[in-house]
């Protein structure tokens, strides 16, 4: 099929009237915060940065940004202090609350416009090598891209965003694991067009491949799947957040996009969840679901995400320790009231008794010790001690309670603040039982997208 990328860009580019109120919106807020800097002889300065200062924003999808900038000698409390100031001053002259964010480095948000506008405080860096934090990067990043990309591959940029957007690959955060659009302006500054990333992914890209368009020759430095130096900081891999899965999801779709290309991978697939399907669909797999439902602690969403993944994890590496055999599992949370975790198992139920290994028979003292211990429930298998023990837990849901208790938490490994809330109060539910309150079209979507998880790759 023949496709018009043209009225696909048109489509998804910000128009003339989009454009200029983006513009004059950045320009008073920056007016604001260095007149503020001024007036209380704050040494400081406000700029855009992001994908609004480089023109690779997606219409409708405008993340502006505003990076207040410090001299390097500027002490790191009165960074803080001031640069939250600057940032909340101008929030409130524009009628909006400022709300306090700390992730790795303190910023503060606000609602301007019906846009939620981030003010971060950072170092005005010339040398890459005297960074302080990782917010220093972003001016050099959004100078590098509005030196090197031309308007033509700004629309390029919009295209891979778009289709990145609509197969579920983008976004840096830990939620996603995708790539980031500063990682998607690289891609066309290195292969020229939409069409060409695409391509090169299909044919060539698989873990540790590498590109450096500066030439520094750090590639090597990096083991994550895909390898893009970044051209302001040699020591830093752009794609580092970019996980397997989503390298992989990629690859995939745009092999089948090659194939068989069609706008409809420029648009958002529905997604036609229905908890009658859901319902039939795991009935038919002859597996058992279980759901472990929890509130979600106050915390920012990107140090919840990781937490959640930590805590799934070592659950399941615990059930399988003892036995049980998982065949999926997944996580979905609305980060600010609830976490549900899903977890399907292929055994969920086991004999009382199991085999225990011993040590080889010429062991010495090791192999009296079995021998004693187990007595007649011991005998040889081959060179070794094999003894027949009972198991402490038969049903994977008496484990999983007993995990979660106060006494045996320790057992597992998570971060702090879903501890905390699992021992106020959890459930641990069959799915049949879970479906049968009343389900929020969110989760819905979480399941039907675990029981079809390439949903996106294909049009």
């Amino acid at each position: 099929m023949n496709i018009n990328y043209q009225d696909i860009i048109n489509r998804i580019k910000p128009g003339k009237w989009e454009k200029k109120a983006i513009e004059e919106l950045s320009d008073h807020l920056i007016g604001i915060i260095n007149a503020v800097a001024i007036r209380e002889c704050i040494d400081a300065e406000a700029v855009l940065v992001g994908s609004v200062a480089k023109y690779t924003w997606l219409s409708g999808k405008a993340d502006v940004d505003i990076f207040i900038k410090f001299p390097l000698e500027t002490s790191e409390d009165y960074l803080k202090e001031k640069g939250l100031y600057l940032g909340s001053e101008c929030i409130k002259n524009m009628g909006g609350t400022a709300e306090y964010r700390y992730a790795s480095h303190p910023y503060v948000t606000g609602l301007i416009a019906e846009l939620e506008i981030d003010f971060v405080p950072c170092y005005d860096i010339k040398d890459t090598k005297k960074i302080k934090s990782a917010v220093d990067r972003t001016i050099p990043h959004t100078e590098y891209v509005k030196k090197h990309l031309t308007p033509e591959e700004a629309d390029e940029v919009l295209l891979l965003k778009c289709f990145m957007g609509t197969i579920g690959t983008y976004g840096s955060e830990f939620k996603v694991g995708g790539f980031a659009g500063y990682l998607c302006e690289l891609l066309i500054l290195h292969y020229g067009t939409f069409l060409n990333v695409l391509g090169s992914a299909a044919e060539e890209w698989k873990p540790g491949y590498q590109i450096d368009l500066e030439e520094h020759g750090t590639a090597n430095l990096f083991t994550e799947p895909l390898v893009v130096v970044d051209p302001v900081d040699p020591n830093r891999n752009v794609g580092a957040a970019l996980s397997l899965q989503k390298l992989s999801e990629f690859v995939v779709a745009s092999r089948n996009f090659l194939e068989n290309p069609t706008p409809l991978y420029f648009q958002k697939k529905e997604i036609p969840a229905n908890l009658d399907d859901i319902k039939d669909e795991f009935k038919k797999r002859g597996t058992k679901s279980l759901i472990l439902l929890f509130k979600a602690p106050d915390i920012p969403a990107d140090a919840l995400y990781p937490q959640i993944k930590k805590t799934l994890n070592s659950i399941v590496r615990v059930v399988e320790r003892n036995g049980f055999k998982t065949f999926g599992s997944g996580y979905w949370t609305d980060e600010e009231e609830k976490i549900i975790i899903l977890l399907e198992f292929e055994t969920w139920k086991l004999p009382q008794v199991k085999k225990h290994y011993g040590p080889p028979v010429w062991s010495g003292v090791h192999a009296e010790k079995f021998q004693e211990k187990y007595k007649e429930n011991a005998w040889i298998q081959g060179d070794r001690w094999v003894a027949r023990v009972d198991r402490k837990y038969r049903e994977v849901e008496d484990l999983i309670n007993a995990a979660l208790s106060k006494e045996e938490i320790n057992i597992l490994r998570f971060g702090k603040h879903i501890k905390s809330k699992i021992l106020e109060k959890y459930e641990l539910q069959d799915l049949d039982e879970f479906l049968d309150e009343q389900v929020e079209w969110e989760v819905l979507e979480f399941l039907y997208k675990y029981l079809n998880p390439n949903f996106n790759l294909w049009r």
